[in-house]
């Protein structure tokens, strides 16, 4: 059945209809519920002031700035314990299919390990930098 069929049964008109819902959707925001509507046959006029920036920089502002920092700047770590995964999976991947090149292979694995490892110590240090000398 359709919305038609209903607003014969009550006698309603479309229009009508959507704006008892309308007003009733208003009634029910939280801008409503919270101000009264009238205060001493006085009409009550919601006033927003807008900032972007504040006067003075708040200091649990600037920490948890830092915090949020430090927090991007530690993905990296997890970038290096994937690529020191890989290095150590090819060498086995490596070592299975020509075991007569063992110590070639090793010493690949360790630059590549040496490399994949600075990569994710570079970014704990600037963790370290944002957190305790900004």
């Amino acid at each position: 059945q359709t919305f038609q069929h209903y607003f014969k049964q009550i006698n309603l008109s479309k229009n009508t209809f959507l704006i008892m819902m309308i007003g009733a959707a208003r009634l029910c925001t939280r801008v409503a519920i919270v101000r009264p509507l009238m205060v001493a046959n006085s009409p009550v006029f919601a006033t927003r002031s807008l900032h972007s920036t504040p006067a003075v920089m708040d200091e649990s502002l600037e920490q948890a700035s830092k915090f949020i920092g430090a927090g991007c700047a530690t993905v990296g770590v997890a970038g290096s314990g994937a690529g020191i995964g890989t290095v150590f999976g090819s060498l086995v991947e490596g070592y299975a299919r020509n075991p007569s090149l063992k110590t070639q292979l090793f010493s690949y694995c360790v630059l590549g390990f040496a490399l994949s490892e600075a990569m994710g110590l570079f970014c704990l240090m600037i963790a370290f930098l944002i957190l305790f000398a900004l």
